[in-house]
């Protein structure tokens, strides 16, 4: 990926700001990674405060991203400034970064499954203590508040010994042996383009506006809809030049949803082909949604598979055979989308390292 992004793009966090938003963003950094001494800080990203790990600059200390986000909501509620928040929670992310107390909890656990439900146990205290934040404050009912993930769960390879890593901006802690991450039965893991690596949890909540207790299990909403739909719940009118990839989600947060997505969705990735016996899930390169089809390819593009997501959403039956019709119009529609993507990263993103390494 190129060093960092370009702080010039769009940004949901600069249109929220632009509405009259407090911005701020805890957590992970991946702007950038590694800490490159010369990227842009979050601060150029339209933030008004931060605390992040992978940064350049300071980094904050991995555990302390809700109290962080408490303060700054504090803070919003006394200017009595609407805020949005990124919490980027470190967790369940390798090095897995326990805490005694929390592996107390789990004395009858194996020393693997542990060390996960321990750093998940933590995690889910900081948030219950952001959303309790909420309450004492009395603004419960006028935020939304999403958690989801960025993608599916990692796992290692079989024989994956336990043992100590290190991370350059978060420090030590167990490797990838210790992951216990599960998919629902969804094919694929992190890195996949089925949707075990893709599918990942979505859980909203915005009392007033969703109604509580329900499950969606036919709508499709992807993290490119995040922008165009905070912006419309926020009255951001997005710029005359600016085409979002995703599309605004608000009447599926109120129960209006639909399993149909007019527009579609891409995927690009770094897989190999043939499948390898280890990862025989991690072969695709490119993949497509549109309306309930998912359609996913090899490199070259010269093997595919056909999903209807409406009805196989574990992507068990392979219907290219019976639908060629649909293969060709996916094809099609891929190749075009591919041919809009730049040769090479442009702007701005390239850090001075490069020029000594290379």
């Amino acid at each position: 990926m190129p060093d960092w992004l370009d702080p010039e793009s769009p940004l949901l966090s600069k249109f929220l700001k632009s509405a009259g938003y407090a911005t701020a963003h805890f957590g992970k950094w991946h702007l950038a990674n590694d800490m490159i001494p010369d990227s842009p800080l979050p601060s150029q990203y339209g933030f008004d405060a931060y605390g992040a790990f992978n940064c350049s600059g300071k980094q904050m200390p991995v555990h302390e991203d809700a109290i962080n986000t408490i303060s700054f909501i504090k803070k919003s509620k006394k200017e009595g400034k609407p805020f949005y928040i990124n919490l980027w929670l470190h967790e369940p992310h390798t090095p897995f970064h326990t805490v005694e107390k929390y592996r107390a909890r789990f004395p009858n656990l194996n020393e693997k499954d542990n060390i996960y439900a321990s750093v998940l146990s933590h995690a889910d205290e900081r948030i219950g203590e952001v959303l309790n934040t909420l309450d004492q404050l009395g603004i419960t009912e006028n935020t939304l508040v999403i958690f989801s993930s960025d993608n599916g769960p990692a796992r290692s390879q079989p024989g994956t010994p336990l043992k100590m890593m290190h991370d350059t901006a978060t420090g030590d802690g167990y490797n990838v042996a210790a992951a216990k991450g599960i998919t629902g039965g969804r094919k694929g893991y992190k890195a996949s383009l089925f949707e075990g690596g893709v599918g990942v949890p979505f859980i909203a909540r915005w009392p007033g506006h969703i109604s509580p207790g329900i499950i969606d299990k036919s709508s499709f909403f992807s993290a490119v809809d995040l922008l165009p739909t905070f912006c419309e719940i926020a009255g951001v009118k997005l710029p005359e030049d600016y085409s979002p990839d995703g599309v605004s989600q608000v009447s599926t947060f109120k129960g209006k949803g639909q399993a149909i997505r007019k527009k579609p969705v891409f995927w690009k990735a770094v897989a190999p082909w043939p499948a390898r016996k280890a990862k025989p899930n991690h072969w695709v390169s490119f993949a497509i949604v549109s309306e309930h089809w998912k359609m996913v390819t090899n490199k070259k593009g010269d093997y595919v598979e056909l999903y209807d997501l409406v009805n196989d959403p574990l992507e068990k039956v392979n219907l290219k055979d019976k639908n060629p019709n649909t293969v060709t119009q996916l094809k099609k529609m891929l190749s075009d989308w591919r041919n809009t993507l730049p040769k090479k990263p442009t702007g701005k993103v390239f850090s001075k390292l490069r020029k000594k390494n290379n």
